[in-house]
């Protein structure tokens, strides 16, 4: 599908003309930008040290952002696309285009996210509320060395604040339209001469931007609170230990699915779109829908508790051996409106896709338990030859049911015998069966891994990383119908087809990076690295997994150069980074109607190439003044495609309807996205200023799922390109101890779609894809 760049001349006006102002405000004064120091190779670097190409957020831009999560953030990172479900377990971070989008509870990301040093064992753990964080530090490309075998297509790594040694405290109050509100408050200080602590407090609450005319009730709000508590004790010079402890909890009713293109399940509903449907296969999406008409209300119910132990013991030679242990549970519940109707499972008529609707509701309580032990040795640094090395041990076990509860389903005589065999009974809409699926999951993965650098000259470095895995994966899967006949549903098995699998695989691996690294002087630092990405085995466990999905799926594995260039003076900081990596075995979903309800089976798809450029800069030309942001232009495409088999007969497709789909894009991949985002202040009297800061973020059009089997994108699955435009203006006052701050999001009004969910009408349109206004104070000591 080509993708025609357009730099509209609304977009190039807006985007200049909101730096051009902020500079004509600006007084002349003499300008320093502050050193960014990043843990990107498990070390405290300036980031402009360091060969690798990363993004990094800092505190003040996350908090001038005002996002309730990295859904939120990910906008101002080029290289990054959010891909939205009904659930956090459901949603997925992509970098260069490159993330696995599976709802399978055996498969893992291709997007490693770390918090403090701990890697999570699913994403969503993270796409909760963020705060009190030091900074976002997002690696792209394949970090096997260092951050292990989730981490093919890059890194999302999250730093939250240290207690500080002196005693502070602060007050963080948000207003927003429509209801919601955002508190959060932490003190932090030292308890005795060696012993610090903080604690870290939020609440927040919103009634819902969606509008359900059944209830007439709003929806796709949240209520959320949590507690972060951090311990960091010195019992000797060469001695440091950090305790850590979480506790999140989160009720959101989210994320209802729009009906964003006709569906024809509800005619005469207030919740009908304004389209024509797909005309001349250019889709007619309704963008200012924000209206369902659902009987169940779709709900996330998240709960996280964390511990983790960091050790740091320096020697005598100034080697340093890291410790870091963590366990982690979190319980994520998924409650779902499957049918997107308030009537059809009233109707006494058998179900007829064409004229009659069904009823569909799923419920699927999950928990993980993880813990994970990493201890590592590293050289003093700035040394000939720097090193560090280390091993990684990882336990994850998973438990989940799963319930769905659906119209019968007969409209091909499906439930025939069932019902001559028991007279009166009958199949219709309105006769509802269920079935429950259990399933557990364990992965279990040990790693050596190493990476140094050796100096030949003072300005020309040998960069060299290894790592050693074992990767165990295994599986249980029963389901049962609960309908006393056995009776078959829309997307229910019947009584015939209840399950008892089970399964497990293993494989190791060996991946390695290899790369050069040169300090030019003034123009910068120039650096090349070729390294490897793995992702290691998985099963496609579902609730309606059936016997052809029992088998296990091959490890992804990727190569990945990339030719970076670093420039910095006082006032500039220049990256600019080309990269070119080919992934095999690309794990991916198919999409699959064999019964009745759309679902995606993960497979191994196919072979992928991700290439292209990317630059981001800061620049401070003046005191009180800095301007940043980046520019991604990406082609993800596939080379070659696995065609997927039949789920009933495991047998391939014919030849015919199924091509290798070479060239097609793969979802998420925006070929082109750039940010802007500027920070200005003007000093007033008694330690008092005006300030004003903003953000701009263009985003191309992209696929939300991959070529159907022939080779064709279907028009529904397009997302249209879109801007975003948010500005914030207050005042900070008595040294900036009390700020009051008014919030403006999306001041163009722009309405967008972040994801095509499925059945070629459902469509997820965040809260930010609409104008809204907010107010916040803060007040610290």
């Amino acid at each position: 599908m080509p993708t025609i760049h357009r730099w509209a001349p609304k977009r190039l006006f807006t985007f200049s003309t909101s730096l051009l102002v902020m500079l004509g405000l600006a007084m002349p004064a003499v300008a320093e930008i502050e050193e960014i120091t990043v843990t990107a190779t498990k070390r405290e670097q300036n980031v402009q040290d360091v060969p690798i190409a990363v993004t990094v957020l800092s505190e003040d831009t996350i908090e001038n952002a005002y996002a309730t999560g990295f859904e939120g953030l990910q906008a101002l990172i080029p290289s990054v696309s959010f891909r939205k479900g009904n659930t956090t377990r459901n949603s997925t971070v992509v970098i260069r285009g490159i993330g696995t989008i599976s709802f399978s509870t055996a498969a893992e990301p291709s997007v490693a996210t770390v918090v403090d040093g701990v890697v999570l064992g699913r994403s969503g753990q993270a796409f909760g509320d963020l705060y009190d964080l030091e900074r976002i530090e997002v690696l792209r490309g394949p970090q096997g060395t260092l951050f292990g075998k989730n981490a093919s297509a890059g890194v999302v790594n999250i730093t939250t604040k240290r207690p500080s040694a002196e005693l502070t405290a602060s007050a963080d109050l948000s207003f927003f339209q429509d209801n919601e509100t955002r508190l959060k408050a932490s003190v932090s200080g030292p308890l005795s001469d060696n012993l610090r602590g903080s604690i870290t407090a939020f609440s927040g609450d919103f009634d819902g931007y969606i509008t359900n005319v059944f209830t007439n009730e709003t929806t796709s709000g949240y209520d959320r609170e949590g507690v972060r508590a951090m311990l960091e004790y010195d019992p000797a010079d060469d001695l440091n230990m950090l305790f850590i402890f979480e506790d999140y909890n989160a009720n959101d009713e989210c994320c209802a699915d729009l009906e964003v293109l006709p569906s024809g399940r509800h005619p005469g509903s207030e919740a009908l779109p304004n389209s024509q449907g797909v005309v001349n296969n250019v889709a007619d999406l309704d963008l200012n829908q924000r209206l369902i008409d659902h009987d169940l209300t779709t709900v996330t119910l998240d709960s996280t508790t964390a511990f983790s132990l960091q050790i740091d013991k320096e020697f005598s030679n100034n080697m340093t051996l890291t410790s870091i242990t963590a366990k982690r549970t979190w319980n994520n519940t998924e409650i779902r409106e499957g049918d997107f109707t308030s009537t059809t499972g009233d109707v006494a008529v058998p179900v007829d896709f064409g004229a009659t609707s069904f009823q569909l509701h799923d419920v699927g309580p999950q928990e993980w338990r993880q813990f994970s032990q990493e201890i590592r040795l590293a050289s003093p640094g700035g040394e000939t030859f720097d090193w560090l090395v280390g091993f990684f041990f990882w336990n994850i076990d998973s438990e989940r049911n799963f319930t769905r509860e659906a119209s019968c389903q007969n409209n091909g005589g499906q439930n025939d015998a069932i019902l001559a065999a028991n007279p009166g009974l009958t199949c219709n809409a309105n006769d509802i069966v269920s079935a429950t699926a259990f399933f557990n999951t364990e992965f279990n993965n040990y790693a050596v891994f190493g990476e140094g650098t050796y100096s030949f000259t003072d300005s020309l470095r040998l960069i060299i990383g290894a790592r050693f895995t074992d990767d165990e994966v295994s599986f249980n899967h029963n389901r049962r119908s609960n309908d006393p006949f056995g009776r078959q549903g829309v997307g229910v098995r019947n009584a015939a087809n209840n399950s008892n699998f089970e399964g497990e695989t293993d494989d190791t691996n060996f991946s390695g990076k290899l790369g050069l690294q040169w300090d030019i002087g003034d123009a910068g630092m120039i650096y090349g690295t070729y390294s490897q990405g793995y992702k290691g085995p998985a099963f496609n466990t579902f609730y309606n997994m059936g016997p052809n999905d029992v088998l296990p799926i091959g490890a992804e594995e990727s190569d990945a150069f990339e030719l970076g260039w670093k420039f910095t003076t006082d006032t500039l900081l220049l990256n600019v980074s080309i990269f070119q990596t080919e992934i095999e075995n690309f794990q991916a979903n198919n999409a699959d109607n064999s019964t009745g309800v759309t679902i995606t089976r993960l497979t191994n798809a196919g072979d992928v190439t991700t290439e292209g450029i990317e630059v981001d800069f800061m620049w401070s030309p003046i005191d009180n003044f800095s301007v940043g942001g980046g520019i991604a232009s990406i082609s993800a495409e596939i080379d070659r495609f696995n065609c997927p088999l039949d789920p009933m007969t495991g047998q391939p497709p014919p030849p015919s309807s199924c091509t290798a789909r070479s060239g097609l894009a793969v979802p998420f991949a925006p070929d082109l996205k750039y940010s802007l985002y500027s920070n200005w202040s003007y000093p007033l009297s008694n330690g008092s200023e005006f300030f004003v800061n903003g953000s701009f973020v263009y985003t191309d059009e992209q696929v939300s799922g991959l070529p159907s089997n022939n080779g064709t994108v279907a028009a529904t699955g397009i997302l249209p390109d879109y801007n975003v435009i948010n500005l914030n203006a207050g005042l900070s006052m008595s040294d900036d101890r009390f700020r009051i701050t008014l919030i403006g999001k999306n001041l163009g009004d722009e309405s967008y779609v972040t994801t095509a969910s499925g059945d070629g009408f459902r469509f997820q349109i965040p809260r930010d894809a609409e104008r809204y206004f907010g107010v916040n104070f803060r007040a610290t000591y």
